[in-house]
């Protein structure tokens, strides 16, 4: 019992939750065989087999079953006592801002840490990197390159990514090369700068066609109506990932190369505040850039991207 971890009991619920290897490991932002390492890990610490396994399906032993409600109950009283440590301490709030994604079990995954309080200001990732250099934030989760750290003073640690796809007229659902695509730019570059540079790259490295715009439409209703108007597909920017398409509208996943935008957790470099620290290793421990897919042999990042392979 010496070396079992809170991290592992946390593994165990998840697996036993989901009673999916692979879903868990997507839940927990971790590879799959490090979470299969771990339950192992797990289970010879424990010297009970907490799961049946095969290739078709996944169960909870009995000793897993009895187990799992006192595993919860151990976890609960886990994240009550530091949250009680930290209000004893003090310590205040960390600010966090973002632009349109946050992870989805966040509260869960910093309630231990620290109080963080997210910002109500959604604003476009170069506002808000530069927020968090000067102390407006303490940490956001955005999109930025080596050459916006540098400049703001700046880390960043991979926290999510999306994989970028785009939206056609007709009913042709089948992937579309990137050279085949096109991209919007916009003409408001203080809305959009970020976008914009990424959005340059992909036409010079991915071959997409670039359309220069006014009119803000690089998300929302305006974005449909010019994929309407067009008669190629045109890229889906992260701002309109989760958006539900019209009727007349389809997706398609872009190919040749996969596009990928990847989400940091940005923090001054001179931060020394422990409570800011624990939330970054609390929400980015475990992210894996493998599992995410952005190291795939297709996949494309831009080249000044932190988490970009050399070429």
């Amino acid at each position: 019992m010496a070396g079992v971890e809170l991290r592992q009991l946390r593994y165990f619920v998840a697996v036993a939750e989901e009673l999916n290897f692979g879903r868990a490991a997507e839940r927990l932002l971790i590879a799959g065989p490090s979470l299969s390492q771990q339950i192992k890990a797990l289970e010879r610490d424990l010297g009970v087999r907490l799961f049946d396994r095969d290739r078709r399906s996944v169960s909870l032993t009995p000793a897993g079953s009895a187990l799992l409600p006192h595993t919860r109950a151990l976890l609960e009283r886990a994240d009550d006592l530091q949250v009680r440590a930290r209000r004893l301490s003090g310590s205040q709030p960390v600010r966090l801002g973002y632009v349109n994604w946050l992870p989805a079990d966040l509260t869960r995954r910093t309630s231990a840490a620290a109080q963080v309080h997210v910002d109500a200001w959604v604003a476009p990732s170069h506002t808000q990197a530069a927020r968090v250099a000067d102390g407006s934030l303490d940490l956001a989760v955005c999109w930025v390159r080596n050459e916006d750290l540098k400049r703001h003073g700046l880390r960043a640690r991979l926290i999510g990514a999306d994989r970028l796809y785009a939206v056609a007229t007709g009913a042709d659902t089948t992937d579309v090369p990137a050279r085949d695509t096109d991209v919007l730019l916009d003409d408001d570059v203080i809305s959009w700068a970020s976008w914009n540079v990424y959005a340059e790259e992909l036409t010079q490295a991915g071959g997409a066609r670039e359309v220069r715009i006014s009119d803000g439409a690089v998300t929302g209703p305006a974005f449909f109506d010019h994929v309407r108007r067009c008669r190629r597909p045109i890229v889906n920017c992260p701002k309109g990932q989760t958006a539900s398409l019209p009727s007349d509208l389809v997706r398609r996943e872009i190919v040749a190369p996969q596009v990928y935008w990847t989400w940091s957790l940005v923090r001054r470099e001179t931060e020394k505040r422990a409570e800011v620290l624990a939330v970054v290793d609390a929400l980015c421990d475990g992210v894996d850039a493998d599992a995410l897919g952005i190291h795939a042999p297709d996949a494309w990042l831009p080249a000044d991207d932190p988490y970009a392979l050399p070429r």
